[in-house]
């Protein structure tokens, strides 16, 4: 499947090529391994050949990527905060909102992109206000241990 990363306005910022692990209800899991060069975040290094397991939903404001090293040890979660994406038989548009979401192994999160976010003009008043519901959706997901996230040890 080819995963197209739109901006907020629906400009291609990103396509790459992943594999449909499952197809769900309400969205697609894809398996996909990062081809780029090495990216330091500060948080965590994204390095080449790590494994994603991406999570994409067609009524959600957000999509998740479990983040592993080549070894399987667990990196992370990235969670974008994104307009429902629109999934077709061999592509997936998603709309990122610029405000993102990182989650540590222990359970740990830091809010990504906040300043961007908040001075980007083009987001309407509705759209941010799905924006920061998204985030709060993925933050409930974390304390709650549910989704992807019930690898997190307990507090």
């Amino acid at each position: 499947m080819r995963v197209h990363k739109l901006d907020p306005h629906g400009a291609p910022l990103l396509t790459y090529e992943a594999d449909v692990e499952q197809r769900l209800p309400d969205g697609v899991r894809l398996a996909a391994r990062w081809v780029r060069p090495t990216m330091h975040l500060g948080y965590v290094r994204f390095e080449t050949g790590d494994y994603f397991t991406e999570w994409f939903f067609r009524d959600r404001w957000y999509n998740i990527f479990e983040i592993a090293s080549p070894n399987g040890a667990l990196k992370g979660w990235y969670c974008n905060i994104a307009a429902p994406a629109t999934i077709e038989e061999d592509d997936l548009f998603c709309r990122d909102l610029l405000l993102d979401l990182w989650v540590a192994p222990d359970g740990a999160t830091i809010v990504l992109d906040e300043a961007e976010f908040a001075s980007d003009a083009s987001l309407d008043d509705v759209l941010r206000k799905q924006a920061r519901a998204g985030l709060a959706e993925v933050q409930r997901l974390v304390a709650q241990r549910q989704g992807p996230f019930d690898r997190v040890p307990p507090r």
